[in-house]
């Protein structure tokens, strides 16, 4: 439930709170030696005690290199046999991000999932329906695991099985639904195609993808909720980093925990309130793998203004997109999320679209596959018009049959593909 003491702290004692743990974060990370602290060394940080959080900018970054480069467990601030979990992302070039909790590292999570439960309204008494994947991914335990410290009751579904789904939806009257927002609007079309009503949901906590406001309204079409962000990462600890409360004028960032800048991403340097910037996350309560200065990749903003629920904790924008997701198409750059904002923004396709990078050529061209909202309509020319006239973008737009653009069963939608050689990705491109 809402935590008045820690998410309505007065600004100057939060900072006061965050100088303290950031000073003790410092001299563990010094005493254990290894990247993070050979890199504080190299700054000339020998201590944590005259740190001011102004000092923060001077300070090294971390990277996911990092992780990568130290895999499974280089970077472990605690003895091995403290840790109590493992969780983490598949990575890439067969290399995962795996990322360690001790016991109260595991209760710390818990404790951020139960304040996003609670940001939704839920309580005990809730009975919340968890459709985020369980295993290494941290969104279906994350979640389990706020819900059971909440005291609300929580229906493990994970992914898949869309029938099954609506039907516990029904019978066990979940009034928070938890999932991706893609898998959020497959079920509230589902239950239109099936005839199921859902009058007990009243919020869906929806994350682990950047979405628009245009896919925000598509959900609550669909669905009778009030749509929230959630956001999150595993290397910070997993989703209970920031969501939205039911305001809905940003997300709430747990900075007693988490401590938050937005710099630029080219430079390195720290980006005024209210203006984009990659966000950077330093963990000072976290143990087995506490991270300073962790550049997540996500561009947001942030601002510090009072939100109406009472919590004073600083808000950040849905995330704008990731810097290594962004698109370069004929010298423009351009995050999906843009894309789909344009397209959901017309009112004239559906929801569901994927962008085909097609590099056979040169110069790769971006096709642009989507749905008309309204039989037998054709407004491929108007969207090509509405894309280049917003983003300064020119691109192939396709408006293909209903239903063969592909929908969520599970996890997360596949927005982007790369067209290189062999059979066109989508019927009906070429």
């Amino acid at each position: 439930m809402f935590d008045p003491v820690a998410e309505a702290m007065a600004p100057d004692e939060r900072a006061d709170l965050q100088r303290h743990r950031l000073r003790a974060l410092v001299d563990r990370l010094l005493a254990a030696g290894g990247v993070q602290g050979g890199r504080l060394k190299e700054a000339g940080v020998d201590g944590g005690a005259d740190l001011e959080l102004a000092d923060l900018p001077r300070l090294p970054f971390t990277m996911k290199s990092d992780l990568w480069d130290t895999y499974p467990f280089g970077m472990l601030a605690v003895p091995r046999d403290q840790v109590a979990a493992v969780h983490g992302s598949s990575g890439t070039k067969g290399r995962p991000t795996l990322v360690a909790y001790t016991r109260a590292d595991l209760e710390l999570w818990a404790a951020m999932c139960a304040r996003s439960l609670a940001c939704a309204g839920a309580g005990p008494g809730s009975t919340v329906h968890n459709a985020y994947g369980y295993g290494l991914f941290t969104g279906g335990i994350g979640i389990h695991q706020g819900a059971v410290a909440l005291g609300a009751t929580v229906v493990p579904m994970s992914g898949g099985m869309t029938g099954r789904q609506l039907r516990l939806l029904a019978d066990l009257r979940a009034d928070i639904l938890t999932c991706t927002p893609a898998y959020a609007l497959r079920l509230g079309e589902a239950a239109a195609e099936a005839g199921v009503e859902l009058p007990a949901l009243k919020a869906g906590i929806l994350g682990a993808e950047p979405w628009t406001e245009e896919l925000r309204a598509a959900v609550q079409r669909v669905l009778p909720i009030k749509a929230l962000d959630i956001y999150g990462l595993s290397e910070v600890i997993g989703p209970g980093v920031a969501t939205e409360c039911l305001q809905r004028n940003g997300l709430h960032v747990n900075e007693d925990h988490f401590i938050v800048e937005a710099v630029d991403p080219a430079t390195g340097e720290p980006v005024p309130d209210g203006a984009p910037g990659e966000l950077v996350f330093t963990t000072p309560t976290k143990q087995a793998l506490p991270l300073l200065r962790y550049r997540t990749g996500d561009i947001a903003s942030l601002t510090r203004d009072p939100c109406p629920c009472g919590r004073t904790l600083v808000r950040m924008s849905k995330i704008h997109g990731r810097a290594d997701d962004m698109l370069v198409i004929r010298g423009v750059n351009v995050y999906p999320t843009e894309v789909e904002r344009v397209l959901l923004g017309t009112g004239r396709t559906g929801p569901h679209y994927q962008l085909v990078v097609d590099r056979r050529a040169a110069a790769p061209r971006l096709l642009v596959a989507c749905e008309a909202a309204a039989p037998g309509d054709d407004p491929a020319a108007d969207l090509t018009g509405a894309l280049r006239d917003a983003l300064g973008l020119t691109a192939d737009v396709r408006v293909l049959p209903a239903g063969t653009v592909p929908r969520v069963e599970a996890g997360k939608a596949v927005r982007v593909v790369t067209w290189d050689d062999g059979a066109p990705p989508l019927p009906g491109l070429s």
